[in-house]
């Protein structure tokens, strides 16, 4: 998440749009990718000057077309979800910070166009956008069980859709959409990015697969539970 706190945040300058000043650079900033030994290294986002700038800040009840999720159940297991992800691995960017199916799926998506409305831009931001939350919404369009996963490009408006459908917290569990803050806060507003658990390691680290991390691939990471802000809970099937 993020860079629009999509992966390298979409990171939103929240003083200046909440007095509603246009945030031009700020949109997408920078997100610190932390490698599996938890040593961050910087990595920096190249597409800042290609969105016009932010509308207002995101709106977890304008979330329309994901609201349908919180109701649907689908016949999907986190095992078939986790699979799918798993065979992503080694995805990776372009030196724009595009290329990836993930974007261009999500920017010719329905999602694309209400969140550009609520973002300010346009579909075409998201071909170079932070990919994290994107990856995680293609995941549950290509299994089936986005009604469940939800989609967003945006990490805390997505962690903010589980929160508001009750299923929002604090255990680790296959399967489950965990969302990362790395400076250990625990709030919603603060989170990065955000990945699926593969497993709770029993030793203060979970296992994930996540898009858009390191050198902007899909990879298996072995995280501390410290940079968890919270994990959203897809109703799988048995």
């Amino acid at each position: 998440m993020a860079k629009h706190r999509l992966h390298r945040a979409y990171k939103l300058d929240l003083a200046k749009i909440a007095l509603g000043t246009t945030a031009v650079a700020g949109v997408l900033g920078t997100h610190a990718a932390v490698n599996a030994d938890t040593t961050a290294t910087a990595h920096t986002a190249t597409q800042t000057a290609k969105v016009a700038g932010v509308a207002a800040q995101p709106r977890v009840a304008q979330n329309s077309a994901a609201d349908e999720s919180a109701k649907g159940k689908v016949n999907v297991t986190a095992a078939q979800v986790l699979a799918t992800a798993r065979a992503q691995v080694g995805t990776s960017e372009d030196a724009n910070g595009g290329g990836t199916k993930f974007q261009k799926w999500y920017a010719d998506s329905q999602r694309a166009a209400e969140t550009a409305a609520r973002d300010g831009g346009n579909r075409a931001m998201y071909l170079n956008a932070p990919w994290c939350s994107m990856f995680v919404s293609w995941v549950g369009e290509q299994t089936g069980a986005r009604p469940q996963v939800g989609w967003d490009a945006y990490t805390v408006t997505h962690a903010k859709w589980f929160a508001a459908n009750n299923r929002w917290g604090t255990e680790a569990k296959p399967g489950a959409v965990v969302f990362f803050s790395w400076s250990g806060s625990k709030s919603l507003s603060d989170i990065q990015h955000v990945g699926f658990v593969v497993k709770d390691n029993g030793d203060g680290t979970i296992s994930t697969i996540e898009g858009n991390t390191g050198n902007g691939k899909v990879e298996q990471r072995v995280r501390p539970t410290s940079q968890v802000v919270g994990y959203g809970y897809p109703s799988y099937a048995a």
